[in-house]
């Protein structure tokens, strides 16, 4: 035979307390779930690293132009 045990009430604000952050975090574990089934969702796979010639770039790095010779000024004898 089970006898009841009386609940003190620092219990009842504990649960009340703990379930408050319980929702809170399965929010947030929702919001990022989200957020991330949206950016897989829209192929868009770019990261910081994408930037060229960064260490462990996926984008190639392209060659530069050279820069355009000065202008020569002309001079009047």
């Amino acid at each position: 035979m089970a006898f009841p045990t009386p609940e003190h009430e620092i219990h009842r604000r504990r649960f009340s307390r703990n379930l408050g952050v319980g929702l809170a975090l399965v929010s947030f574990v929702a919001l990022v779930f989200a957020l991330t089934v949206v950016k897989v969702t829209q192929g868009d796979l770019g990261h910081a690293n994408d930037m060229p010639g960064m260490f462990g770039s996926t984008v190639p790095i392209a060659p530069e132009e050279p820069a355009p010779a000065p202008a020569t000024p002309q001079v009047s004898p």
